[in-house]
């Protein structure tokens, strides 16, 4: 490292050993002699410490880096409770998979169908009270579902015929004739367009606004339509059917006078397809649940129509349902154990496994603030559990102050 010592040895030192006859001058051997002392060349230990190392001075005091660098503390677990809150009697519900007899509006207020009535419980006061009863001609009810806006719901019978109903003025605001040729067990709304599927496999999108309520028609499924689920741009519509086939239909591709195409047509479950939930996190994620003899949850990327992951459950998928607050999915499953299970979502690590009731679980809803879910079953019991807890509050950011038409002006107070 010290360049002088270095260029001395290279080229002097060797030099005066390979030639002794050189005679050097006085003023040359005082010169090496006083390089050698000043170079300490006769050291045998080059870098060799001789003192111990001065102690830095901290600048910085430790309770600085304990206080700004210590590692975020980890989030504590959730813990989920193993019964539910509240059960309530739900007689004479009809057993049937391809049904929708449940659904929890944004008015906080659960409608459940029992045979030819539909009730509705509001979740604020706990009151119960029944919106409608239908004659045998036209019964049993065989779904419901209610519109973004809390207070108008869709009501499909048995006779093929749709209701729409005014929940706050318990008015009957017409009924929807003429699409399809027998019961109708599936319903979802996108704005204005309530979609129905049927028995007869047929789709249909329905403008509720004009007389000629029919818009578009999707004929892709062989056999009753068991669930319908628009994503939440509304740009695709999924469905599944008791033909083990799951379907994604693209709003653009609707027609109403020719045979609507279909975007994917997926075939990887072996038993019905009823269970169907949107992902709300990931966009063009879809999860889908097949019945007794597929047991199966696989996840979609609805863009590309690939299977991203497929999870056998062990058991009937009846319904799923996304937690809005955190990355997890529930499923509720018929035989054996009629458990709800709770999911890790992407690595599908359980969480927890609920039981209670003693028939499968057929339907599942979810209150609007995402934290209680409703399960009834043919058990005939309603269950409300807090499976997906409380969602946590979040400070909101401090506003910026806007500025004026003329920000470079500065203001007189």
């Amino acid at each position: 490292m010290d360049f002088d010592f270095a260029h001395y040895m290279l080229t002097q030192r060797g030099k005066g050993k390979e030639n002794q006859s050189v005679v050097r001058s006085q003023s040359k051997e005082a010169y090496l002699k006083l390089l050698a002392e000043t170079f300490n060349m006769n050291s045998s230990r080059i870098l060799a410490f001789k003192n111990k190392p001065p102690t830095p001075v901290k600048l910085i005091p430790d309770e600085f880096y304990s206080s700004a660098h210590q590692s975020k503390p980890s989030k504590p677990l959730r813990r989920i409770p193993q019964t539910p809150e509240r059960t309530l009697d739900a007689p004479d519900i009809i057993d049937d998979f391809c049904l929708n007899l449940m659904d929890w509006g944004s008015s906080n207020v659960l409608a459940l169908a029992l045979q030819n009535t539909v009730y509705l419980w509001d979740a604020s006061n706990g009151s119960a009270s029944e919106l409608v009863t239908v004659d045998d001609e036209n019964g049993p009810v065989t779904s419901v579902s209610w519109a973004a806006d809390g207070q108008y719901i869709a009501i499909g019978l048995n006779s093929s015929d749709v209701q729409l109903w005014d929940s706050t003025a318990n008015r009957l605001l017409r009924t929807l004739r003429g699409g399809h040729q027998s019961r109708v067990g599936s319903l979802d709304w996108k704005n204005h367009i309530l979609t129905t599927g049927g028995m007869d496999g047929q789709i249909i999108n329905n403008d509720v606004r004009v007389h000629s309520h029919i818009v578009a028609t999707f004929r892709g499924h062989r056999q009753e339509v068991c669930g319908l689920k628009w994503s939440t741009s509304g740009q695709q519509l999924a469905s599944g059917g008791n033909d083990n086939l799951l379907y994604i239909w693209d709003r653009s591709m609707a027609s109403m006078h020719s045979r609507s195409q279909w975007l994917h047509r997926l075939e990887d479950h072996t038993a019905a397809v009823k269970a169907l939930a949107w992902c709300p996190f990931q966009h063009n994620l879809l999860a889908s649940g097949g019945g007794g003899s597929d047991c199966c949850i696989k996840f979609w990327n609805t863009h590309t129509g690939a299977c991203l992951n497929s999870v056998d459950t062990g058991s009937q998928v009846c319904a799923l349902l996304w937690n809005k607050n955190e990355r997890e999915l529930l499923s509720s499953h018929g035989f054996m154990q009629n458990q709800l299970t709770l999911w890790m979502y992407p690595s599908m690590v359980k969480i927890a496994e609920l039981t209670g009731h003693t028939s499968r679980v057929l339907f599942m809803a979810q209150s609007p603030d995402g934290r209680t879910v409703a399960t009834a079953a043919g058990d005939e019991t309603l269950k409300f559990w807090n499976a997906f807890g409380t969602p946590e509050v979040r400070k909101a950011a401090p506003k910026a102050e806007r500025p004026g038409p003329f920000p470079h002006i500065r203001r007189i107070r």
